[in-house]
């Protein structure tokens, strides 16, 4: 048995926090796609870091609403369809702008891209950098299942389309990604 904690997702006001720091950053544009490839996609590290501009463009190069994620760029066999929120594909038609789209989304200064554990790292020192304590390159993950957990039912979906969008084999795995909401549990007993 694993004794290890889990990530801890970020709220809104942390996700807004890292957003404006992240805006004084070298490279804000691209920073401000990777950290909203974890929070609003739930994209992992490495499939941050192995996504490429042939899954978000259509023929003509414009951008479309959904990553194809394929199987090669994905936990095992995890690849699917991954939709974009509006804010992830306004940040990626900032990127698109000043990027030539070949390979990889993500790239280093020195024009590679990001390995799964470097990708892990950036993550990992940005958040300690902010002194959230508890995050890692998952909280990003376990912030959009919890999220779409928690509303997915106000557009007549369910678990199981959460499970969907998680590209989680099983439901089990799903339900230890959703965050317990103290104030929820206490709402909905009034």
């Amino acid at each position: 048995m694993s004794l290890t904690k889990q990530a801890k997702p970020l709220n809104e006001k942390q996700q807004r926090f890292v957003l404006s720091h992240i805006d004084d950053t070298r490279d804000a544009i691209r920073n401000r796609v990777m950290f909203l490839l974890s929070v609003d996609a739930g994209l992992r590290a490495k499939e941050i870091a192995s996504v490429e501009w042939r899954m978000v463009l259509d023929a003509e190069g414009n951008l479309t609403d959904a990553i194809r994620l394929e199987n090669k760029s994905a936990k095992g066999s995890s690849g699917g369809v991954v939709y974009m929120s509006e804010r992830l594909k306004a940040a990626l038609t900032d990127l698109l702008a000043v990027s030539k789209p070949i390979s990889t989304i993500i790239k280093a200064k020195s024009g590679k891209p990001f390995s799964a554990a470097s990708m892990t790292n950036w993550f990992w020192l940005l958040y300690r950098d902010l002194g959230f304590e508890g995050c890692s390159s998952h909280s990003g993950r376990r912030t959009a299942i919890t999220k779409w957990a928690r509303t997915i039912s106000q557009h007549n979906g369910s678990m199981r389309d959460v499970q969907a969008l998680a590209r989680h084999s099983s439901l089990r795995m799903t339900q230890r990604y959703v965050e317990v909401s103290e104030d929820a549990i206490k709402r909905v007993v009034q």
